[in-house]
């Protein structure tokens, strides 16, 4: 049975292309963030040559700080889709649960872009990390 993470990765390189997603329900909250941070993750794998340097950059990406919808440096234009954590107890609850999305895609995309621990990373999984969805982004352009 296939789970949102799952959705976002079959669902990533169809959607890329769309500058407006209409957003119908919750778990399509929860997909355009992950879309959005699946292509953080390829702009990070594009410098790694294998999957266990690529496994490290994308483990010290999940468990570095990032920014929640309500922080100031969460993208303005992205805010507008999710509701600000009205306490703190609320925003750990959404900092744990967006701290586990990130860190089970990672392990998935992994799967996906490397054939084994020792292979270059597949140039067909890559060549979507330079796009941009809905024109946005988590992080500004640049940072990579």
């Amino acid at each position: 049975e296939k789970d949102i993470i799952d959705e976002a990765l079959y669902l990533f390189k169809s959607l890329i292309f769309f500058r407006q997603y209409e957003l119908k329900s919750e778990a399509d909250r929860a997909l355009v963030y992950l879309i959005l941070y699946i292509l953080e993750c390829l702009r990070k794998l594009q410098k790694c040559p294998n999957r266990t340097i690529g496994g490290k950059e994308l483990a010290a990406m999940f468990i570095s700080r990032f920014d929640i919808p309500g922080d100031p440096d969460f993208p303005r234009e992205l805010n507008n889709m999710y509701g600000k954590p009205g306490n703190s107890p609320e925003m750990e609850i959404m900092g744990g649960y967006l701290t586990q999305l990130r860190q089970e895609l990672g392990v998935r995309l992994l799967e996906r872009v490397y054939w084994d621990d020792n292979s270059p990373p597949s140039k067909g999984g890559l060549c979507f990390g330079k796009r941009r969805f809905m024109d946005q982004t988590l992080t500004p352009l640049g940072i990579f």
